[in-house]
């Protein structure tokens, strides 16, 4: 599993603005000022790919152990190859996926704002599908935004 920057987790950047504004929820994380943590998630070697009550109940248990909050989920599955795309909105943002079961293949967006710990989604996407392999990309958005 490769892992790019994935910085440890500290407390939101400030309560209010100096203008007096209320809490934007951007994060603050080893001197870094940013709107969420992107990652870009790919599994290689995937399992379980056509699941598409296993893919609800791991974006429901990524939500949950992130400490995030589900507004609404929703997945599809194309046929004849039973491929899932799908997406949960957050109030911190959200996940989504798209699948390729034919080629073992996963592809994951997870960005979240807040307090939220998107770092998390990694280990249990990768235990749901039982992943052979796993690559990460991060992006912090909205750094250096003032």
């Amino acid at each position: 599993m490769s892992q790019t920057n994935i910085l440890p987790f500290e407390t939101p950047a400030n309560d209010q603005h100096a203008s007096g504004e209320e809490l934007d929820h951007f994060i603050q994380r080893n001197g870094k000022v940013f709107a969420g943590t992107h990652l870009i998630i790919d599994l290689v070697g995937a399992k379980n790919l056509t699941d598409k009550e296993l893919m609800e109940r791991t974006f429901n248990q990524c939500v949950e152990e992130c400490g995030a909050t589900l507004l609404h989920l929703h997945v599809h599955t194309f046929l004849p190859s039973g491929g899932l795309s799908g997406v949960a909105v957050l109030a911190e943002s959200h996940i989504s996926v798209h699948t390729w079961p034919e080629r073992d293949y996963a592809a994951f967006d997870v960005f979240m704002c807040g307090d939220a710990e998107p770092e998390k989604a990694i280990a249990i996407l990768k235990k749901a599908f039982d992943a052979d392999q796993v690559n990460v990309q991060t992006f912090y958005r909205g750094e250096g935004v003032v």
